[in-house]
């Protein structure tokens, strides 16, 4: 008889739950959305109980033509970096605080007072930044003294739905590392951070394995959220590690690409990968053990979009009457344009930068525009600048570990042209797999198939998600590409004080 896995994707725009078998078969999703609120220019918060309406519902659509006692377990990869207040009985006291939100600059600075920004680096693996969950915490105790006095317990929002299922205050290792809070040497929260942050550790809940069997769903909470008295209920993790384990970065080395509208490139590893530039970060992996050293940058598929939208509007509206995707038609002029787009240069920088630039006030710009460029030429000039910022990731990387093939998944990896591209400024063999738009939702189910004995191990990924193509780099074109690199990076420091003059005037 079939069994079942139930893993919950708790994005930003809504929870998409996917139902796979024991055996790695993928049979469905359904999603249901929910709001954001945006405002003070970088203040994003989101209610937490429209997550819970969210998973009740998306359970009951997709287990609607099964039955629901062949469910064995039910897992989660979750939006990280969140600020959750709860009191002692779980009632939500605000809403959530989440990813997105940069308010706490001024706490940030508060830790960086107290600790050297090198000793919190290789502490934390990351960055201090108003990013994360410990200085979100800060703010809430700064501005809201009333709210902070009756909290509980500061959660994660996968953590807080882990809680509304089985009553228990846990997080994971992988959630945990993306609170600024957690020592990656001693997987154990830092009381040096608390210490410096002036918050109670207690606030904080306890940091256990991504395959941690929380509890089971009970009979009282079952018939609400759709699920059968007695399902397990496992953690899973941070929706970037359980990416990890869904493009099957699951052994030393194995490394990933994911072209989303961000993008990042992750491997695994034992320690953590350390750059003396900071250029990259490292989190706790949903595999027992090993690190996922990553580096994010903000606007990849997003540059892309933007493009399409201002200066292909003339493709969009053929692709409508044809019935095609847009990208179909833009990827054929893409071809058209040769390699280094005739000397055009793009800084894919939209949305500002994360990784490798850590620079909020970065600018996007195309460079070295003639009268003879075509419009084949500005939309290669996207995709390759996107490569470029990319490889600068990939070379922290390389110059630690030997990466002989890079895994891509994401939206952008459905283009060939894309991917031809990429594996020439890497320079490195790209392999494809069948499901590319899953890999969140394919590293939760197999969390829980490992965690109730149903997998060996997180190596049996590879019944979910299979290779399916690769791109080998052509060295004349690789090597072109690596003549283009120190041209792209100079690019970028030149205009730095340009940066800072333009974000002061645009305010």
């Amino acid at each position: 008889m079939t069994k079942y896995l139930i893993a919950h994707d708790l994005g930003t725009s809504g929870n998409k739950a996917s139902l796979f078998t024991t055996e790695g078969k993928y049979i469905g999703s359904t999603i249901s959305e929910y709001g954001t609120d945006y405002f003070n220019a970088n203040w994003a918060e989101q209610n937490p109980l429209d997550w819970w309406h969210a998973v009740c519902e998306t359970n009951k659509l997709l287990t609607r033509n099964i039955d629901v006692k062949d469910v064995l377990a039910i897992s989660f990869s979750g939006q990280m970096m969140g600020c959750v207040c709860v009191d002692k009985q779980g009632n939500v006291l605000r809403k959530a605080i989440i990813w997105a939100d940069m308010r706490a600059t001024k706490q940030a600075d508060q830790i960086l007072s107290k600790i050297d920004k090198d000793v919190f680096y290789r502490t934390t693996g990351h960055k201090c930044s108003s990013s994360y969950s410990i200085e979100k915490l800060m703010w809430v105790r700064d501005n809201e003294p009333d709210i902070y006095k009756n909290i509980y317990k500061s959660l994660n929002p996968k953590d807080y739905i882990v809680h509304r299922l089985t009553g228990k205050y846990l997080t994971d290792y992988s959630d945990a590392s993306g609170t600024n809070a957690f020592d990656l040497n001693t997987f154990k929260w830092s009381e040096t951070i608390f210490d410096a942050a002036g918050i109670d550790i207690d606030k904080f809940p306890e940091a256990v394995p991504s395959t941690y069997i929380a509890g089971e769903i009970s009979e009282e909470i079952a018939t609400e959220c759709g699920l059968y008295p007695g399902t397990k209920v496992v953690m899973g993790g941070g929706d970037g590690m359980c990416a990890s384990v869904g493009a099957g970065s699951v052994s030393l080395g194995k490394t990933y690409n994911c072209l989303g509208s961000s993008s990042w490139i992750a491997t695994t590893t034992k320690e953590p990968i350390y750059d003396d530039q900071y250029r990259t970060f490292n989190w706790a992996h949903l595999v027992p053990g090993f690190i996922a050293p990553c580096g994010t940058m903000q606007s990849a598929g997003a540059s892309f979009n933007w493009v399409k939208n201002q200066i292909c509007t003339s493709e969009v509206a053929e692709a409508k009457k044809k019935g095609i995707s847009p990208y179909q038609l833009i990827n054929e002029e893409i071809e058209q344009s040769s390699i280094g787009s005739n000397g055009l240069i793009f800084l894919p920088y939209l949305l500002g930068e994360r990784s490798p630039r850590w620079n909020p006030d970065a600018k996007g710009a195309f460079i070295g525009l003639k009268l003879e460029h075509k419009r084949a030429d500005i939309l290669r000039s996207v995709i390759e600048g996107i490569a470029y910022n990319l490889n600068i990731i990939l070379q922290v990387f390389s110059s630690q570990l030997n990466i002989d093939e890079i895994t891509v998944i994401g939206g952008m990896a459905k283009g060939e042209i894309q991917r031809r591209i990429l594996a020439d400024v890497f320079n490195t063999k790209l392999v494809t797999l069948n499901y590319l738009d899953e890999a969140s939702s394919i590293g939760a189910a197999v969390c829980a198939g490992v965690a109730i004995g149903e997998l060996k191990s997180f190596s049996e990924v590879e019944k979910f998600n299979k290779a399916v193509a690769q791109d080998e780099p052509i060295a004349e074109n690789a090597a072109k590409y690596a003549k283009y690199m120190p041209v792209f990076d100079k690019c970028y420091t030149s205009l730095l004080d340009v940066y800072t003059d333009l974000s002061v005037l645009g305010r």
